[in-house]
Order: C-alpha cells, then structure tokens, then sequence
C-alpha cells in the first residue's frame, strides 16, 4: 500500500471514529412481481456526535427505509443489499448477530416510529411495557427505571401517573406520540433516531416537543436522525440536513447554509413551495409532477428528471453524483455551475 492510500484510509477512519453512525454505500431493495425495486440506492451517510441532522423529503422518498436500514431492521419484502453501518466507529451493524443488535435496540439507539401505536402493545398498560423493556435488556433497578420514565413523561407535558396506568387505546395521538419519545430515551441511548415523530402533535404542543428535545439533547449530548417533510420543523432544530429523493441524497450540507442558498432544483422546489405566514399566501409553489414511484426508482438517469425545470438530455441518460460544491456543501445535479 502506498503512503497516499495509507494516510487517506487513517483520515478516513480517524473521521468515522467521530462519528455516532457512519453509513456507506447502503442499497435496500423491495421485492415486487415484477421485479425489485430499489428504494435506498448508494447512500453515504454520517451522523457526527452530539449533533442534530435533519433528514428531509416528499412521502416514499425512502427516508424510513433508510433509518430501518441503518438499524438492520429492514423487514421483508424489503432486503438490504450491501453497505455498512459503523456504531461509534466500532461495531458493523450489518455484521452483528441477531442478539447483538437487540441489545444495541433500545440501549444505544432509540427509536420513535411515524405511527406511536405500532410500537406500544395493545394488550399492556404503558407502565408494565416500561417494565418489559427494563427485563429484555436486563436493568436491575427497575424502580429506577420507573422513576425515570416519570420525569421523561412530565417534561413532555403529561400525567406521568395516569399515563403509565394506561393501555394505549386510552392515550390521543399526540401523547402516544410523547410516550414513543419517552420510550426511546428511557434506556438513556446516545443515539435517537426521529420519524415523523412530532406529525400527530398541534403547532403548540409541536413547538414544545421540539423545544423539549432541544434541551434533552444538549443535556446529555444526544445524537439525532430527525426524519420529516416538514422544512420549517428541520430548519428549527437540526444543524445538518440532508435532501432525500427517490432513494438517494441529492444535496446535504450545514441546514443554515443549505436552506440559504440552495442548488438542486428538488430543495429549491420544496423551499418554494412552503406557504408564508405573511404576504401573498399565493406566491407559495407547489412542486410540479407527481411524487416518485416504482418507475421513478428504475430510471437510468437523473431521478429528478421528469419534474426538472433545467433539465437536459444528459440529465436523462446519466445519473449526477454527490459532489462538494463549497465547504461541506454537497450537490447531485449535473445543472448546478450553470445556475449558481
């Protein structure tokens, strides 16, 4: 090996050794009659520590997939197909045992489902599901346990008490979905992964969540995946973003940077279609075309192509990669020097 490729690979891992979740080429496919549909196609992505990443996109973008994937949690008809997921610079997630990654569930990563009731047992009260957890991952104060699930609950707005005394059916949307935070963080995971997980809340009882996990996250320096399609939640809390289309990134970078000056046509389109509380409400534009699906995923060139006001014919038959087009600024757009 030569002295160039010994230095990048130490700069490499010196990098991810920074890292709570460096992820690299992760390709997850669903599989169909007619064939398998790509739904995560070479995606690179890094979660430093102690920071809060936004990741944002249009409903079946495939942001879920992702986040699944990085926990190998994918379940079928979907399959993950290569990539590498590193814990702390350490561990493979793709490579561990079954047990292995149970263990790292719950007690270093943590994770809120889009819909809280998928992860609360009908049949259980909140308390005695705290309980079950406590077990599965054998903690030996269970008192304790209990005691801290009261102070979560209380700082996200609820009656600790009644809540823990209650079956899920008994609980509103929005505090399953405070209860599904309260359980990714009982364990005291380092690493919390988001999704969609302030939807089901009003604007009030969203801003304070958001200010909630603000606070948590500074105190004990949490690392956070904040999945949404929501710009304005992302812009207030995250310090990264992350632009996800059709399966793949096509712009990241430093979300203060990012949403102020934007590159690619798909975050200029979603920034322009976001409605102002003051001025014309009109002047908002929708995005123009239909979401991506299955055919979407199968094309050859630039994903975005259908929906592209620049676009070319190079743009059809090509695909654009992820490059820096200034500090840690990436853009997938073969159009972007002719439009800066």
């Amino acid at each position: 090996m030569s002295d160039t490729s010994t230095v990048n690979t130490e700069s490499t891992f010196k990098e991810q050794q920074k890292m709570a979740i460096s992820a690299r080429n992760i390709n997850v496919v669903y599989a169909t009659p007619t064939g398998d549909i790509p739904a995560v196609r070479n995606v690179d992505i890094d979660l430093p520590r102690g920071s809060i990443t936004g990741i944002i996109g249009e409903s079946g973008s495939g942001k879920s997939t992702l986040i699944m994937a990085i926990m190998n949690a994918v379940t079928k008809p979907g399959k993950i197909t290569s990539g590498s997921v590193l814990l702390n610079g350490e561990n493979d997630m793709l490579q561990l045992s079954s047990e292995k990654q149970r263990k790292i569930r719950g007690k270093e990563i943590g994770f809120v489902f889009q819909a809280a009731q998928n992860s609360l047992n009908p049949l259980r009260r909140i308390g005695q599901q705290i309980l079950d957890l406590g077990r599965a991952h054998e903690v030996h104060d269970l008192r304790a346990l209990i005691k801290y699930a009261k102070e979560l609950l209380i700082r996200l707005g609820l009656d600790a008490d009644r809540v823990l005394a209650s079956f899920q059916h008994e609980l509103s949307g929005g505090m399953r979905q405070r209860v599904g935070i309260m359980f990714s963080l009982v364990l005291n995971a380092n690493i919390v992964f988001l999704d969609e997980s302030t939807t089901a809340l009003d604007m009030l009882s969203q801003a304070s969540v958001l200010e909630i996990i603000r606070e948590l996250q500074k105190e004990k320096n949490l690392t956070i995946a904040f999945v949404s399609h929501d710009i304005g939640v992302i812009a207030d809390l995250s310090e990264r973003i992350e632009i996800f289309y059709a399966g793949e990134i096509v712009e990241e970078g430093k979300t203060s940077e990012v949403l102020a000056s934007p590159k690619h046509p798909y975050t200029k389109g979603l920034i322009k279609a976001i409605p102002k509380i003051s001025g014309d409400i009109d002047a908002a534009e929708p995005l123009k075309g239909s979401s991506p699906d299955y055919r979407t995923f199968k094309q050859e060139g630039c994903l975005f192509y259908d929906r592209c006001p620049i676009r070319t014919d190079s743009c059809r038959d090509s695909r654009p990669e992820l490059n820096i087009t200034s500090g840690y600024h990436k853009v997938a757009c073969f159009r972007v020097d002719a439009n800066d």
